[in-house]
């Protein structure tokens, strides 16, 4: 059955579907060696398709479902030629090819979901869902009642980009430090420090704590397991999926 090329690849574990449409526009994919273009379909079954020249599996597999608690220092590309620590080198056990859902900043810290559902982690990170991702946010300061309404609603962090309001609870208040607890429901990039930057802000910890309901818990910094059925739930709760289709089963760490 011919299906659009984006989702065979997103559903072989490659990579993500917006990834891998942006690879097709790059010319990187080949049908039985003539390359696809934007909008094309393929059959899994019978056809022969490459990505940058490597064969894409596309057999039914085992899929993984983990997360993991990224430390600060560490990237969570999957290839870095400027950093020397990224978050799959922390995935000892791990045979599958798995990838981030979603990014931290090198600088940041915390939740990490990693699959090899190409599917799953699409539906995680589209805009549309909404999926509530909670950060702890420490500032070296007094942070006013005026200053919090004012992220809550929304700020401009660039030129026509305003964030959506967002809830954002104070967990500490001292006149040299403050811990804000941010739940936004979108994902741009750098969100919260480009946030806090615009009102003034300085941010000298952040940690993500939660992500549509699955919680760091009890990780230790460069610490994964695999997630449990109950956490299946939440997420597939929060994107609107009615049943958890969990594929395979792996080790825990």
């Amino acid at each position: 059955m011919e299906t659009r090329l984006q989702k065979i690849i997103a559903d072989s574990g490659f990579c993500s579907r917006r990834k891998a449409e942006e690879l097709i526009a790059k010319g990187l994919v080949k049908v039985n060696g003539h390359p696809a273009s934007t909008g094309d379909k393929a059959d899994p079954d019978t056809d022969i398709i490459t990505v940058a020249g490597q064969r894409l599996n596309t057999v039914q597999k085992a899929f993984r479902y983990l997360k993991l608690y990224k430390p600060r220092g560490y990237v969570t590309s999957m290839e870095d030629s400027h950093s020397d620590k990224l978050i799959t080198d922390l995935l000892h056990g791990i045979n599958e090819r798995v990838y981030p859902v979603g990014r931290l900043d090198k600088n940041s810290e915390g939740l990490i979901i990693l699959t090899n559902d190409g599917a799953f982690a699409n539906d995680i990170m589209h805009p549309r869902k909404h999926i509530p991702k909670t950060y702890r946010v420490t500032v070296p300061s007094k942070v006013s009642e005026e200053t919090i309404a004012l992220l809550t609603v929304g700020v401009e962090i660039e030129k026509g980009a305003v964030t959506q309001p967002c809830t954002i609870n104070v967990l500490t208040a001292e006149p040299e430090r403050t811990v804000l607890e941010f739940i936004i429901t979108e994902g741009k990039n750098r969100q919260i420090r480009r946030m806090c930057k615009a009102v003034g802000l300085e941010v000298s910890r952040l940690k993500r704590t939660s992500v549509g309901g699955v919680k760091l818990g009890m990780l230790k910094p460069g610490e994964y397991k695999e997630l449990t059925a109950e956490e299946m739930r939440l997420l597939r709760a929060a994107m609107g999926k009615a049943e958890p289709q969990r594929k395979g089963k792996g080790k825990r760490r």
